[in-house]
């Protein structure tokens, strides 16, 4: 029986194994979906469809550079355990590498890209479910490019919970678009400088800070200058150019940038796991439950 891409997409659908695993069990059951299920679950191969509803809020951030191309991601899974794991590590490492090479516009696009043996990314993510035994998702990249006469500055804290990527214009030193990348995972910036702060933020910002000071009792007269006062620290807190460089607290790091004679233009900041909702059950509970078979 000729096993047909459709056939493979409803076997791929009912059990999550990947591509070739399915097509690979198909031929072995002449195209009999039934017995095609019945041999990927006798392989193992057939979980990753029954781990679709878990929640992956754990796993790793990681920054991929070749030249003047860098790639930054975050890569879940349900448990710290298995983010740890060899194999989970190595398939992020690949999925960079894929992702950096092919520079897709979105995730979905990201999951269609195949290698040179035709695997997608997709397949190869449903196979690692399979081996590993958790529901494991791509979430979010960015590719960043730059000149010879720019630097990228990358820095993973803890081992990946933290990943940050900067492009330092007009400068070369590594080291210091590093030193701005570690100021960057320990505060969180939201933006490079007060010019990418929204005219309706800052608007926003201003109305609470006027009825802050005028809840306070202070005179009308000195309202204004108060608010614009309390607006320069509101930017300190979210732009990273006016913000206490972490390595130096008698300088901005807008002036430590000026010493390396480039400039920061953008910047992206990963902390796994960040706004997804994560399982507050008792894990003890859990293995109970699974041995008592509820």
């Amino acid at each position: 029986m000729a096993i047909t891409a459709q056939l493979v997409k409803e076997l791929r659908e009912k059990t999550g194994a990947g591509m070739m695993d399915c097509k690979k069990a198909l031929v072995q059951t002449d195209g009999d979906i039934e017995a095609a299920i019945d041999f990927l679950r006798e392989k193992g191969l057939s979980s990753a469809a029954k781990k679709a509803d878990r929640i992956a809020a754990e796993g790793t951030t990681y920054v991929l550079t070749e030249g003047n191309e860098a790639v930054i991601l975050e890569v879940n899974a349900e448990t710290d355990f298995v983010a740890k794991n060899e194999k989970f590590q190595v398939l992020v490492e690949e999925l960079a590498k894929q992702i950096l090479a092919a520079k897709p516009a979105s995730v979905e696009a990201a999951l269609e890209i195949a290698n040179a043996e035709g695997v997608k990314i997709a397949d190869k993510i449903s196979t690692a479910v399979a081996t590993i035994g958790e529901k494991i998702t791509l979430r979010r990249f960015e590719v960043k490019t730059k000149t010879d006469n720019d630097a990228f500055g990358s820095y993973l804290h803890m081992g990946g919970k933290i990943g940050v990527l900067v492009v330092l214009e007009g400068s070369t030193n590594e080291e210091a678009a590093k030193d701005v990348a570690m100021h960057i995972a320990a505060i969180n910036p939201k933006y490079v400088s007060r010019d990418e702060v929204s005219q309706e933020e800052v608007a926003h910002e201003r109305k609470i800070l006027t009825e802050q000071a005028l809840n306070e009792g202070k005179p009308e007269n000195i309202v204004a200058k108060m608010v614009e006062g309390r607006l320069g620290k509101y930017f300190e807190e979210i732009c990273l150019l006016d913000q206490t460089f972490v390595k130096n607290s008698d300088q901005k790091v807008r002036d430590f940038v000026k010493t390396t004679g480039g400039n920061v233009t953008s910047f992206v900041r990963y902390a796994v796991g960040e706004g997804i909702e994560k399982r507050e059950d008792n894990f003890a509970e859990e293995v109970m439950n699974q041995v008592k078979g509820n």
